[in-house]
């Protein structure tokens, strides 16, 4: 994993109710190494893509998927290195981007996804902490994705929709 970039699995504690998960705690030093100060809610479609942007000034986010599936990914532009992770909700996992790498996620799947992110900056609309670029920005181009050059999608333009599998 690029450095910083963490994931935590979340355990769900199942009974006769339905279930309770723990989804962030102070105590996660493995992912929450900064105060958390604002949480967020995104729904999005099938075949959407949120991507790319990154932070200037430090915000860390921390991405949950509760529902469907996404592909999150951070891009470092000096290694030309990508961390591509698949989350559901049907298996929590809390996920850390430092948000000086380009990062987003998109859906996978056929259902819509739900993402809860947490954030360690408030967001100020007169002055965001938030650099675009756009989703299939063809300067995006891996040479190393999840630390493997022999991935097939090395050295071509990020596609958020190719599937890494034969």
């Amino acid at each position: 994993m690029l450095p910083g970039v963490a994931v935590r699995q979340l355990k769900k504690f199942p009974d006769e109710r339905g279930t309770f998960t723990e989804i962030m705690r102070s105590d996660w030093s493995d992912v929450i190494r900064d105060g958390i100060v604002q949480a967020n809610y995104s729904f999005s479609y099938p075949g959407v893509v949120r991507a790319w942007h990154r932070h200037a000034r430090g915000q860390v986010d921390h991405f949950l998927c509760i529902g469907g599936s996404i592909k999150i990914c951070a891009y470092d532009e000096a290694s030309a290195e990508i961390d591509e992770i698949v989350a559901s909700g049907e298996s929590l996992q809390l996920v850390r981007i430092p948000g000086n790498y380009w990062h987003g996620f998109s859906v996978v799947g056929y259902s819509p996804a739900s993402l809860i992110y947490f954030v360690n900056r408030l967001y100020d609309p007169k002055v965001p902490d938030e650099l675009r670029r756009p989703w299939d920005d063809p300067i995006v181009i891996p040479k190393l994705i999840n630390g493997r050059a022999d991935d097939p999608r090395c050295g071509k333009p990020w596609d958020w929709h190719s599937v890494p599998l034969k």
